[in-house]
């Protein structure tokens, strides 16, 4: 009797791919992502009994999983293909959970499998070397999948009682939403500072000309806002348009190399991405999948890219032996360091440390396959190899000058630098894009060549007013990067936390800026009033690295569970009491900066005073539909 081994993954395109690797002894199902998930209600998540977990199958998922299961009676065995992470890992345990419950399994034997990439060769290697699924990985997802639901389910109805017209709260998304209404407080309470600068054109005499600034005046270096008034920017104008004698007082100049950054994580690509394609998170992260999963090229349907959702940033031995090979190639010996680069991960869990995103085969340039992709997929995969190459290049070597020179001995002194680029290295491939600074700082001006003790010619003064500016709003992209950088989220989390805030209305894109809603800034203010310790940095930043530790087996989930609810049932408990004029009260003092500013140019004004009735005062209430402003007459 022929063998039939099935096989389940997540999606039609992987499970189309990988069949076409495969013999006619496997059968390739797809799952269609998870097919079970806790119901939306009270009781899906039971502390007094071990945090037990009610699941339910999803509405759609029914016909699949019948049809898994129909396959899998008096299959071989049973061969779980799922994504190589925690949530891959908890697809599988859930198919293989549902099907035990259904009693479909019977005696077949079940194996776990994963592959980074979608090759043949990976894909095959992969099921030459099955394994069991990894119970330390499922109690991770148990734990968030817990802790996300307690917080939620527990915490939402105090919000719709305390705040209605409120929506929900979650343990991820509410620490997301504190950052950008924190930015929006800072941008309403800035003031603009007006500082000058004075430039001034210099002439050496042989046709060369470049620009100076000046930094030392009467004596003293200037800081920023010494010349805070067209007054006191005019009074160093007039002294060095009466000045003499303009001459080099010193010249310096060093070699720095710049070195080429690492590939592609997830968060840094889903922020190049921004930067330099305009894509939002999500919309990397579908073209990302799509090039992941498989793309027909010229009859043989083929994986692009390697799994792309990822914290690692090593490359496997055969990419880096291709990206040398390559590397020479194209662009000669010159460009290719002495040895491979190996960049050190982040990421705390071996276990779930990837490699970082690249090219399942360097040597399939973008041109190649460029006709055989969509446009967002040609873009997508041509900064994903360029990014690869450029991570094993050589670095860049750069001449850096700079030269002050002295103005009537020492009554002033002007400044100039620049940046000669003497070898491009990987740059003549790669720049990376800097948040909101528009392109890579490379272009700084060339300085003409001058020697210590040269009088150069004085031509155009130049003052210049300036303001400071408030710090800017966050993009998708920057904010992606301070999450990261506080430890909050994970790789697979950071599309569906800033999407959760827009579905909720709590905040609203606009020119690519995120821009909290007034109620975003009240639910805000509200958990950080009441419940500090959830939307605290540091507190949500170590819960997650408890959860790396539950994954790595270092810790036991039920004790992580345990903690957390013991503290939180005790804050939810003191928070049902508030009485909602305290609530008010509380809510009408953290956000009367935002909702009444003050006039700067007069600051006598009362901004409570009602604009109707003239002596009334304006304050926060609450209603059914939710928060308005009301004034005490």
């Amino acid at each position: 009797m022929a063998e039939r081994n099935v096989v389940v993954v997540e999606s039609p395109a992987k499970a189309k791919t990988i069949n076409k690797y495969l013999g006619k002894d496997y059968v390739v199902l797809a799952s269609f992502g998870h097919v079970r998930d806790l119901p939306p209600k009270d009781g899906s998540v039971d502390p007094d009994h071990d945090f037990e977990m009610l699941w339910e199958v999803d509405g759609k998922a029914e016909r699949r999983l019948r049809e898994i299961a129909d396959a899998v009676r008096g299959a071989t065995k049973l061969i779980l293909a799922t994504d190589p992470d925690r949530e891959g890992e908890a697809i599988s345990w859930h198919i293989r959970e549902e099907l035990k419950r259904r009693r479909a399994l019977g005696s077949v034997p079940v194996e776990r499998v994963v592959f980074n990439e979608i090759t043949k060769s990976a894909v095959n290697e992969a099921f030459r070397q099955p394994r069991d699924l990894d119970k330390s990985l499922i109690e991770a997802y148990l734990a968030r999948r817990a802790l996300d639901y307690l917080v939620g389910f527990t915490l939402s109805p105090i919000l719709w009682r305390k705040l209605p017209g409120s929506r929900s709260a979650g343990r991820v998304q509410s620490v997301a939403l504190r950052l950008i209404c924190e930015r929006e407080a800072e941008i309403e309470i800035f003031r603009a500072q007006e500082y000058w600068t004075v430039d001034v054109d210099l002439g050496t005499g042989e046709g060369g000309r470049f620009r100076a600034r000046l930094t030392w005046f009467e004596g003293r270096k200037l800081d920023k806002f010494d010349l805070g008034n067209e007054q006191a920017a005019q009074r160093s104008v007039q002294r060095l348009e009466a000045a003499k004698d303009f001459r080099v007082a010193k010249v310096e100049r060093k070699q720095v190399k710049r070195n080429p950054l690492p590939p592609f994580t997830t968060s840094t690509l889903q922020q190049e991405a921004s930067r330099k394609l305009g894509f939002a998170a999500s919309r990397t992260m579908r073209v990302a999948q799509r090039l992941y999963e498989g793309v027909d090229i010229g009859g043989e349907t083929v994986g692009l890219i390697t799994y792309m959702r990822t914290d690692g940033v090593t490359l496997a031995g055969e990419a880096l032996g291709a990206a040398r090979r390559l590397i020479a190639e194209e662009h000669g010996d010159r460009y290719l360091p002495p040895a491979p680069r190996q960049y050190k991960a982040r990421a705390k869990n071996a276990q779930e440390a990837h490699e970082a995103i690249r090219p399942t085969d360097l040597f399939r340039r973008p041109r190649a396959v460029a006709r055989y992709l969509a446009p967002d997929e040609r873009a997508l995969y041509e900064l994903i190899w360029t990014r690869t190459l450029a991570s094993q290049m050589a670095s860049a070597e750069l001449d850096q000058v700079g030269v002050d020179v002295a103005v009537d001995g020492n009554a002033a002194v002007l400044h100039a630098s620049g940046s000669v680029v003497v070898f491009d290295g990987f740059l003549k491939l790669y720049q990376e894009t800097r948040e909101d600074q528009g392109d890579d700082e490379d272009a700084e001006k060339r300085l003409p060549k001058v020697a210590e003790g040269q009088a150069l010619r004085r031509e155009a003064v130049l003052p210049e007013q300036h303001f400071t500016q408030p710090p800017p709003r966050y993009s998708e992209a920057s904010l992606i990067k301070k999450l990261e950088e506080l430890g909050i989220g994970r790789p697979s989390t950071y599309t569906s936390i800033l999407q959760v805030l827009q579905d909720r209305n709590y905040v609203r894109l606009d020119k690519r800026r995120f821009i909290p809603e007034d109620r975003g800034r009240i639910v805000t203010a509200f958990l950080s009033n009441f419940f500090p310790r959830y939307v605290e940095y540091n507190f949500t930043a170590n819960l997650e690295e408890q959860l790396d530790d539950i994954s790595g087996g270092r810790i036991e989930y039920l004790k992580v569970l345990a903690d957390f609810w013991k503290a939180f049932k005790a804050a939810i408990d003191e928070a049902k009491g508030l009485r909602i004029t305290e609530v008010i009260d509380t809510l009408d003092q953290a956000l009367g900066p935002h909702f009444f500013p003050g006039d700067p140019k007069d600051p006598d004004k009362n901004p409570r005073a009602c604009p109707v009735c003239g002596n009334g005062s304006l304050g926060l209430r609450l209603g059914k539909t939710g928060g308005f402003i009301g004034c005490s007459n």
